[in-house]
């Protein structure tokens, strides 16, 4: 029995800005985005079920239709004209969910570069477009390492690879609603926004610290109790060194960008013991 196999790679944030809302519904959205090493594994069994399913190691994670990895399987399976075949799909979950780091996203996009490297129905192109259908990140998460991300999250430009440098990334014991946070940011007045256009500058340039002196997430402006706990892990984080440190996506995951081997084992420890999740990552390239 064939079985692929494929790591989803996490995202992370390196800005966020939100333009007011769409008449569709969606905002228009402007990020600089980068993979790491934090990765889920992604196992696909072929049978002869008829029917697309998935497993987890987490049971709260649906296995149906609602997840995005089978969403992923059944989207490609018709663009290819493969309709009816069947597969399970085994997801070793390692990204945390509900962290704004992408980890449906990544699965997803994974289960789509398996699928194409088997089958070779669809262009690099072809599948980053197809992915739009199944989510908002999942083509950035499709073609990985470092790119501005546009619209809804799906137009992207490649960009140069982000200089060397660790991430140590902390995710407190609660998630944050993505629609609550939309909601909330549409009810106020963004105080800052990010330099994005001086971070894409500081990449052409390979200045990591002109790059984190930029970093900046507009949801860290929203009015909720819990944008306290984000602030108090930026400010550990810089305390232990990193040049700059931000919430990815709608959180609730904090990351602090530090030179390649400054980041202390002393802080993941700390940091794990007080608020959970937290652990090392490195920057992974395109895989796609």
């Amino acid at each position: 029995m064939t079985t692929l196999h494929e790591s989803a790679w996490a995202k992370l944030n390196i800005s966020l800005d939100v333009a007011e809302r769409r008449a569709d519904g969606y905002h228009d959205m402007t990020m600089v985005m980068q993979t790491v090493s934090l990765c889920d594994s992604v196992d696909i069994s072929f049978n002869d079920t008829g029917r697309v399913q998935a497993k987890t190691n987490l049971s709260f994670v649906p296995g149906d239709t609602r997840n995005l990895a089978v969403k992923a399987a059944l989207c490609y399976l018709h663009a290819a004209g493969l309709e009816g075949q069947g597969m399970l799909i085994t997801l070793d979950k390692k990204v945390p969910v509900g962290a704004g780091m992408g980890g449906g996203s990544s699965d997803a996009a994974a289960v789509l570069r398996a699928l194409n490297r088997h089958y070779a129905a669809l262009s690099p192109e072809e599948l980053e477009t197809l992915s739009a259908e199944v989510g908002s990140d999942v083509p950035f998460c499709v073609r990985g390492g470092t790119a501005l991300a546009t619209g809804r999250g799906e137009k992207l430009e490649s960009l140069p690879d982000m200089p060397a440098c660790d991430f140590i990334i902390c995710k407190p014991d609660f998630s944050v609603s993505t629609p609550e946070l939309f909601k909330k940011l549409d009810q106020c007045a963004a105080r800052c926004h990010p330099d994005t256009a001086g971070i894409v500058n500081a990449l052409h340039d390979g200045d990591l610290e002109q790059i984190c002196r930029r970093m900046y997430n507009v949801f860290e402006d929203v009015d909720d109790r819990r944008m306290r706990t984000v602030r108090e892990i930026k400010g550990r984080l810089l305390d232990h060194g990193a040049l700059g440190a931000v919430m990815t996506g709608t959180g609730s995951a904090v990351f602090g960008v530090f030179r390649p081997g400054a980041a202390p084992d002393a802080a993941v420890t700390e940091l794990r013991r007080e608020y959970g999740f937290c652990e090392k990552a490195r920057c992974v390239g395109r895989t796609n």
